[in-house]
């Protein structure tokens, strides 16, 4: 990567060459999604500071704050990347083991697309068309039945004559919990399911079953990155993935995506908020960290400078929809702004 022309007052960056030498490394952990920004950020962060290479590993959104919340001390991570906010448990496990001064750090956004093998054939998909095709549970005559759909056409006599099997984040990942509440849940809302579930089950155990993907093996957990996803189309051709925005526009050669609600996922419809399948992206920043770790704060405030997470800049290039609310964000980091005890 060429140096970026970034100057020390547009970062507020001291990179100085006595602090920086032998200095212990940022530790950096989390989602997948955010990994391949993280990845840019540290590459150029050391080629334009005298600091060393963050050290960026994947891991999962919630495998990443768990690490970031076991506690303070240099054998644990300084920052947690994240494709969803932190949760109230886990801000209640850092609490508990210490870890009191967050940083919340928001610096862009990203779809979440449906994209299959790039010769099958063409997916216009809905909320309702995903929710009928994974769900453990649907609604036949008014009664709760195990799923008994096996193809797309018998979801939507619009949809191909394939096989359903649709490989999806496991669990551990924050895109599987935007994917249940923005997919699953609306699909289950408007196809009239979650009013029978809710007055069968009560409003909690209707909200669970709307969220509640089948184990027939139609539905795959992935709890590897979004390339184990691509390698498992690869040997599944008929079968459809889960990705971030990002990463399916840097394997457009490789996947053909689908269209939600009609809306095709770019960077334009999800910034426009047109594509109903988007979320923000985050890292939370370990603030008691900073005395200890040189180069923190500077990391973080590199990672939001315009001429990186900006419009034009080398996160954008990637696929990052900029925050419009960036300079917000530039200022919190400056200040230190920490996240208010729960």
């Amino acid at each position: 990567m060429n140096k970026l022309k970034i100057t020390a007052s547009a970062l507020a960056v001291a990179a100085v060459s006595a602090t920086a030498a032998g200095a212990q490394a940022v530790k950096v952990a989390g989602s997948s999604t955010v990994l391949p920004y993280a990845t840019i950020v540290a590459e150029a962060f050391a080629e334009n500071t005298d600091f060393p290479a963050p050290v960026v590993e994947g891991g999962g959104t919630g495998g990443g704050l768990s690490q970031f919340c076991q506690g303070v001390g240099g054998n644990t991570i300084d920052v947690a990347n994240a494709s969803r906010p932190i949760r109230e448990n886990e801000a209640a496990a850092c609490a508990e083991n210490g870890v009191t001064d967050i940083m919340e750090v928001r610096f862009g956004y990203d779809g979440i697309v449906f994209a299959s093998d790039i010769n099958g054939p063409d997916f216009t998909l809905t909320p309702q068309d995903v929710f009928l095709a994974l769900a453990q549970n649907v609604v036949v005559d008014g009664e709760s039945v195990a799923n008994p759909n096996t193809t797309w056409n018998q979801v939507n006599p619009d949809l191909p004559e394939q096989e359903i099997l649709v490989f999806v984040p496991g669990t551990k990942h924050g895109t599987r919990e935007v994917f249940e509440e923005k997919v699953m849940a609306a699909g289950c809302e408007t196809s009239g399911a979650a009013e029978a579930f809710t007055a069968a089950l009560g409003e909690d155990e209707g909200e669970t079953a709307c969220m509640t993907l089948r184990t027939d093996g139609r539905s795959v957990d992935i709890d590897g990155d979004y390339t184990e996803t691509l390698a498992r189309l690869g040997s599944s051709p008929q079968a459809v993935g889960v990705f971030g925005l990002s990463f399916y526009e840097n394997n457009t050669d490789k996947l053909k995506v689908a269209t939600i609600d009609g809306i095709a996922p770019s960077v334009e419809s999800v910034a426009s908020g047109e594509y109903p399948v988007s979320r923000p992206l985050f890292f939370y920043v370990k603030a008691q960290h900073f005395e200890d770790v040189p180069g923190l704060k500077e990391y973080a405030a590199f990672f939001v400078a315009d001429a990186l997470a900006g419009p034009g800049g080398p996160l954008a290039a990637y696929g990052l929809v900029p925050d419009p609310e960036l300079a917000a964000t530039q200022a919190a980091v400056e200040a230190e702004t920490i996240m208010p005890a729960n």
